[in-house]
């Protein structure tokens, strides 16, 4: 949960900044800006964990003082201290897959990953069972994988013969990385990004220590419910690259009725797929719970729960597919005022409420009402920005203003290099 909450983030929405830096300044008539966008993300995103590395490091006394057992948080230490080894393999991972999706390729990191699984599968077994390591076996196999996927990406965008043609490479230009106004503009798009996946995950994160609190079938629910939703939620994710990487070509290509259609395709999209994951989830409710465990208590509190989980699949689409969107135009920091709200001033503080008050509570369904109420203000609110709120040839014009910059920047470093 630390690490992905504390670190991960980092990776998956400090990159989210390429969605919109990377993906305009590709059809927007610049693709050398592409490389240079990704080197400055690379660079800025290592540099962004090293205070969570410290906090790793040091998370001991931090969890102790949260009233955590000894053993645990001693264990937890050791386990991140290990994953740290990791942690720059992962971003250099997430990093090069955004460079490559702004150019619109898309299947490399599936590849990757899909010959990297059975490895760290594998190393897992081999390193825990197999060597004294013991626990640290498991995050020194992910260290391994996280390194082992970021130079296959590399080698694959070396070989990649789509990459030669996008002429987007144009080499390592530390002087043009580092231009200060650049890396500035560069993090009022990926800190934003980083509270923006990094508030989501918390929140479902903070459900799942509630739901310890309620007993130990609660928490046996809550285990079939989030892995579920986790398996599930990757379909609007799916859905939200896709969205963020054509909004943002289209809008660097100045077509501002080709972003607007495909915003509003990628929000269609993910109601149909969330309506048809809704009907299946309320239609095997009842036997659902069987497919993870055969105590018919836990089989039964999934079933009564499933109704709240089947509800927001349309509104968690909404939300994937519109926060891509944002994504694409550079709005970050909507999303992550939406979350913000929605979260943690409504969401948690319902749930938790409906959950252990002595007047209704609602136990486990409680605390994923609370989550459906999120959803559902999330998922409508980006909606209602994106379709009322936006103007789209103004989201063009910042384009044309950023790409232009940019290129200013990049030539007054490249005339100080050749000096």
């Amino acid at each position: 949960m630390l690490a992905m909450v504390a670190g991960w983030c980092v990776a998956l929405g400090g990159t989210t900044a390429l969605d919109t830096l990377g993906s305009q300044a590709f059809t927007g008539g610049d693709r050398a800006a592409v490389s240079v966008h990704f080197q400055r993300c690379l660079i800025l995103l290592w540099l962004l964990f090293v205070p969570v590395a410290f906090l790793w490091t040091f998370i001991e006394p931090v969890l102790l003082a949260l009233g955590q057992e000894e053993r645990l948080s001693y264990d937890v230490q050791r386990f991140l201290r290990v994953l740290i080894v990791g942690a720059p393999g992962y971003i250099g991972f997430e990093s090069v897959k955004k460079y490559l999706q702004c150019q619109g390729i898309m299947r490399a990191s599936t590849y990757v990953l899909l010959m990297v699984a059975p490895v760290n599968l594998a190393l897992n077994i081999f390193f825990i069972h197999y060597t004294p390591l013991g626990l640290l076996g498991s995050p020194a196999a992910i260290s391994v994988t996280y390194w082992l996927c970021f130079s296959l990406l590399c080698l694959y965008t070396y070989l990649s013969p789509a990459h030669r043609r996008n002429q987007t490479w144009i080499g390592i230009r530390l002087a043009t990385v580092f231009d200060i106004r650049s890396c500035a503009d560069f993090l009022k798009l990926a800190i934003p990004g980083i509270f923006m996946v990094g508030t989501e995950w918390a929140a479902f994160e903070i459900v799942a220590l509630a739901a310890g609190r309620l007993g130990s079938l609660s928490l046996a629910a809550q285990s079939v419910i989030m892995t579920t939703d986790q398996i599930l939620n990757t379909i609007p994710f799916g859905i939200g690259v896709a969205a963020s990487a054509r909004v943002g070509n289209l809008i660097g290509a100045r077509d501002a009725a080709g972003a607007k259609r495909a915003s509003h395709a990628s929000a269609f999209l993910s109601v149909v797929v969330g309506s048809v994951v809704m009907t299946v989830m309320l239609a095997t409710r009842n036997v659902f719970g069987f497919l993870f465990s055969d105590d018919v208590d836990v089989v039964a509190l999934v079933s009564s729960v499933m109704p709240f989980v089947a509800s927001f699949q349309i509104a968690d689409g909404v939300a994937g597919s519109c926060g891509g969107v944002l994504r694409g135009q550079g709005r970050q920091h909507l999303g992550a005022i939406f979350n913000l709200v929605a979260y943690y001033v409504l969401a948690l503080p319902l749930g938790v409420t409906l959950a252990f008050h002595p007047r209704t509570h609602m136990g486990l369904q409680g605390l994923w009402l609370g989550q459906v109420v999120a959803l559902f203000i999330v998922g409508l609110g980006e909606y209602a920005v994106v379709w009322l709120g936006t103007d789209w040839d103004k989201e063009i014009q910042y384009s044309i203003e950023r790409n232009r910059e940019e290129a200013k920047r990049r030539q007054l470093h490249d005339g100080y290099e050749e000096l």
